[in-house]
């Protein structure tokens, strides 16, 4: 039986870690939503762009439903998920660019990477865009996790749908 090929938590450590970051920042995210920022379709855009990374089939269930809400297009998710991004809004462009390569660097994205953010975006939105980052992240590896047991316990013919 092949490796299974998705990421997914390699020790509770990074769980745990992850989901630390989260309940520690848990006024952020309410005063993300209170100030608009990122919008609902630009969450999803951003959602989506790590989803497409990380392959979590649960995930991109969710987000493309909760991306159609927001007004996306089937046409757009779908490039999202391939890593396309020329129909983003230029506004929006850096931060979506910025979480595929979060994501493609395993959330340790270069100074570089994290600096044009922040100037892009401010301290305050770069912030609010890595804790949906990290909650993202916990979704795609905790499903792709909960695969890789599916996939081990049934000889590789369950777990690997996208």
């Amino acid at each position: 039986m092949k490796k299974f090929p998705k990421r997914t938590y390699s020790n509770p450590v990074q769980f745990f870690s992850d989901i630390g970051f989260i309940l520690k920042n848990r006024r952020k995210l309410k005063e993300s939503r209170i100030s608009g920022f990122p919008s609902a379709a630009f969450r999803e855009r951003l959602m989506l762009a790590v989803t497409g990374v990380n392959a979590c089939r649960f995930c991109t269930y969710a987000h493309t439903k909760m991306a159609l809400e927001s007004g996306l297009s089937q046409q757009e998710i779908k490039a999202l998920l391939d890593g396309d991004f020329g129909n983003c809004p230029p506004g929006e462009l850096n931060a979506v660019l910025y979480a595929q390569h979060w994501a493609d660097t395993v959330a340790k994205p270069s100074a570089d990477m994290k600096l044009k953010l922040e100037a892009d975006y401010g301290a305050e939105k770069s912030g609010f865009i890595h804790l949906y980052l990290r909650l993202i992240r916990v979704g795609n590896l905790s499903g792709n996790t909960a695969d890789k047991f599916l996939y081990y316990l049934s000889f590789g013919k369950m777990g690997l749908d996208r």
